[in-house]
C-alpha cells in the first residue's frame, strides 16, 4: 500500500531578516496609529500589509502592485509566520496596497508618522544625531504633464530633460544615511525653496536643535543660512559664484598667496592607511545679517577658503585638453582640403575663431595672428586659355598660448569658498572640509533609492498620490537598509574584526564594511518545504550555514526568526 506524498516549497531568502527589522523599527505598529483606514477594510492590516510589501520590494527590487500578490500566494507559510497573523494572497491584491498608498501621500499623516518613526529609531537604535544632509534628487518617466500634477518638466538631474520628472528631497542623519524628513514635489520647481520645510521637518521629527545641516550651495542661500541661525542650528556648505563672486575670492586667494603661512594642509587616510594632503586652505572671519519673521538678526560667520588638489589637478588637466583641442581646430580653418571652402577675408577667419575660443572655452589664452599674402600660381595651358601666371591672396592663421594668462587661470583652479556659523571649537577647518567631503554618503542613498534595491525609477504609476504614497513607502526601505548596515558594521568595529565570505568567488576576502545588499544575497536560496503525507504535513528548512548565522549575531536577529518557520502550521496553498 502506497502512501500519498505531495511537497510544496516556498522560496524564504530574506523575508525573515527583513520583517524583524520592520518590526523592531515599528513600522506596521506606527502605521496602523497614524493612518486611518475606512470600516470596509478587512483581512491584514494596512500597516501589516505595508510591512509584507516592503519585504517583497526589497527581496525582489520590484514596486510593481500587480507583482506583489501572486509573490505573496507562493510564501504564504513563511509570511504567516513572520507577520504572525494569517495571511492571505487577496491581502496583497493591488487595489488594496493602491489604497495603501494613497493614505500615505496625505501629508498631515505622514508628517506625524515620519516623526514617530524618528523618534522611535533613535531610541531603539540609540543614535546621537550631530549632522543632517539635505539633497535633493529627480525621477523621470514615461508620464503625462498636466498642469498642476506632481509630474512636469524640469532641469532634469537624470540627463533626460525630454521626460517629465518628480523631485525627491531627502534630508539623512550623517554617517548612517537614514532619512528623516521626506518631500515629495512637482518636478519644475527650484531647489533653493525646498531647504527650508526640509528642516522645519527635520526639526519636527527628531525634536532638537543644535545640529550641523551640510548641503551644497542651494542651501547656502542667505533666507536658509538665517533660517538656521535663528532656529539655534549651524550650517556648512561651499557658496556659488553668485553668492561669492570670482572679484571678492580673487581678493581672499590674494591675501592667501602673500601669506603662506597661513594656508593649513588638510589630511585623510588613504586605502593604505597612510595620511595624505587632500587640500589646503585658510580661514575668514566676518559678520552676515538678515531679517526673519520681520526682525533683522546678525551672527558671525567663518568662511573656508580651500584649495582641493584633487579638483585642481583635474581640472588643469581638463583645461590643458581643450587648450589642445582648441588649437588643432584653429589651425585647421586655413588647412587647404577638397571639397573646403577657404577664407578669403581676414574679418571671416577672425570671426570664425572667436566662435571656436567660445566654443572651447578658452577666451583670452589663446593668441592668434592671422597673416595675409600672395601667391604665384602657375596655370596650365587648357584648351583656347593660354597658360598663365596668376596671384592668389591667401590667408594663414598662426596660434600662441598666452602663458601669463594660462596661470593665472590655474592658480584659480581647485578653490572654493565654504561657510558656517559654527563655532571654531566646534568645527575647525579640517573637520569642516572632511564633513563636507563626505556628501557622497547622500548620493548613495539616492543611488539605493533610484535604482536596486528600491527602485523608483523607472516608476510605473501615473496617479500623483500613489506616486507620493510609493515615494514615501521606498524612503522607509532606505531606512531598514541605513540601520542594518550600522548594526553590521558597529558591532564589526567595536570588536576590530572583519567578516569574510560575502564576495563570490573569494571566500576568504573580509570586510569591516559590509553593506545591506552583500549580507541580504547570502540568505538567498533558503527554502521551506511542506511535505504532507497522508494528511499529516511536516515542515523543513533549509539549514543555516555558518556565514548566515554569524551575520544573523552582527544583525541583532536571532536565528528563530527563521527556525520557528519549521514549527508554524502550514498554510493551504
Amino acid at each position: 500500500m502506497s502512501n500519498e506524498l505531495t511537497v510544496r516549497t516556498e522560496a524564504v531568502d530574506d523575508i525573515p531578516i527583513l520583517v524583524a527589522s520592520a518590526e523592531r523599527m515599528g513600522v506596521a505598529e506606527l502605521f496602523d496609529q497614524h493612518f486611518v483606514v475606512d470600516s470596509k477594510w478587512q483581512g491584514l492590516s494596512l500597516g501589516k500589509m505595508l510591512e509584507g510589501w516592503l519585504s517583497h520590494i526589497l527581496s525582489e527590487s520590484d514596486h510593481r502592485l500587480n507583482q506583489v500578490e501572486g509573490w505573496a500566494g507562493q510564501r504564504l507559510g513563511t509570511l504567516g509566520a513572520c507577520l504572525e497573523v494569517e495571511v492571505r494572497a487577496l491581502d496583497f491584491s493591488d487595489d488594496r496596497l493602491a489604497r495603501g498608498l494613497e493614505l500615505l501621500s496625505d501629508d498631515e499623516d505622514w508628517r506625524a508618522f515620519e516623526a514617530a518613526l524618528n523618534q522611535r529609531c533613535i531610541r531603539v537604535y540609540k543614535l546621537k544625531p550631530e549632522r543632517v544632509r539635505i539633497d535633493t534628487t529627480t525621477g523621470s518617466g514615461y508620464w503625462r504633464v498636466t498642469e498642476d500634477g506632481l509630474f512636469q518638466l524640469g532641469h532634469s538631474k537624470d540627463h533626460r530633460p525630454d521626460l517629465p520628472q518628480v523631485k525627491v528631497v531627502l534630508a539623512t542623519l550623517d554617517p548612517l544615511g537614514m532619512p528623516v524628513a521626506t518631500q515629495v514635489v512637482g518636478g519644475n520647481l527650484a531647489d533653493d525653496p525646498l531647504y527650508i520645510p526640509a528642516i522645519d521637518e527635520v526639526r519636527q521629527g527628531i525634536g532638537r536643535r543644535g545640529l550641523l545641516y551640510i548641503g551644497d550651495c542651494k542651501m547656502m542661500s542667505l533666507e536658509t543660512r538665517a533660517h538656521l541661525e535663528a532656529g539655534g542650528d549651524d550650517y556648512l556648505g561651499p557658496f556659488s559664484l553668485v553668492q561669492v563672486s570670482q572679484e571678492t575670492l580673487d581678493g581672499y586667494l590674494k591675501g592667501g598667496w602673500t601669506e603662506k603661512h597661513s594656508l593649513k594642509s588638510v589630511k585623510r587616510r588613504g586605502a593604505d592607511g597612510r595620511l595624505q594632503t587632500v587640500a589646503e586652505g585658510f580661514e575668514l572671519s566676518g559678520k552676515v545679517a538678515a531679517v526673519v519673521d520681520d526682525q533683522e538678526i546678525s551672527w558671525p560667520e567663518r568662511r573656508f577658503v580651500i584649495h582641493s588638489l584633487a579638483h585642481a589637478k583635474a581640472a588643469e588637466a581638463a583645461l590643458e585638453s581643450r587648450l589642445q583641442k582648441a588649437q588643432g581646430a584653429l589651425e585647421a580653418l586655413t588647412m587647404r582640403k577638397q571639397g573646403k571652402e577657404p577664407f578669403t577675408d581676414a574679418e571671416t577667419l577672425r570671426q570664425a575663431a572667436e566662435k571656436l575660443f567660445e566654443h572651447y572655452d578658452v577666451q583670452g589664452l589663446l593668441k592668434v595672428r592671422i597673416s595675409e599674402h600672395e601667391q604665384q600660381r602657375q596655370v596650365r595651358k587648357y584648351g583656347d586659355h593660354p597658360a598663365e601666371t596668376r596671384s592668389i591672396q591667401q590667408l594663414t592663421l598662426s596660434v600662441q598660448r598666452d602663458e601669463s594668462a594660462i596661470q593665472k587661470i590655474v592658480h584659480r583652479l581647485g578653490w572654493r569658498v565654504y561657510g558656517t556659523n559654527c563655532p571654531k571649537s566646534q568645527l575647525s577647518l579640517q573637520q569642516a572640509v572632511l564633513a563636507y567631503r563626505e556628501e557622497y554618503l547622500v548620493e548613495h542613498c539616492f543611488g539605493r533609492l533610484k535604482g536596486k534595491p528600491l527602485t523608483l525609477t523607472p516608476m510605473y504609476l501615473e496617479d500623483d498620490r500613489h506616486a507620493t504614497g510609493l515615494t514615501r513607502l521606498l524612503t522607509i526601505g532606505l531606512r531598514l537598509l541605513t540601520l542594518l548596515e550600522h548594526i553590521a558594521r558597529s558591532h564589526l568595529a567595536e570588536r576590530g574584526e572583519k567578516l569574510p565570505g560575502l564576495y563570490a568567488g573569494n571566500p576568504k576576502r573580509a570586510t569591516d564594511h559590509p553593506t545591506t545588499e552583500a549580507m541580504l544575497r547570502a540568505f538567498k536560496n533558503i527554502y521551506l518545504n511542506f511535505v504532507t503525507v497522508d494528511g499529516q504535513t511536516y515542515q523543513h528548512l533549509t539549514p543555516l550555514s555558518k556565514l548566515q548565522r554569524n551575520l544573523l549575531r552582527r544583525l541583532d536577529l536571532p536565528a528563530s526568526i527563521y527556525t520557528r518557520l519549521e514549527l508554524v502550521s502550514a498554510n493551504p496553498p
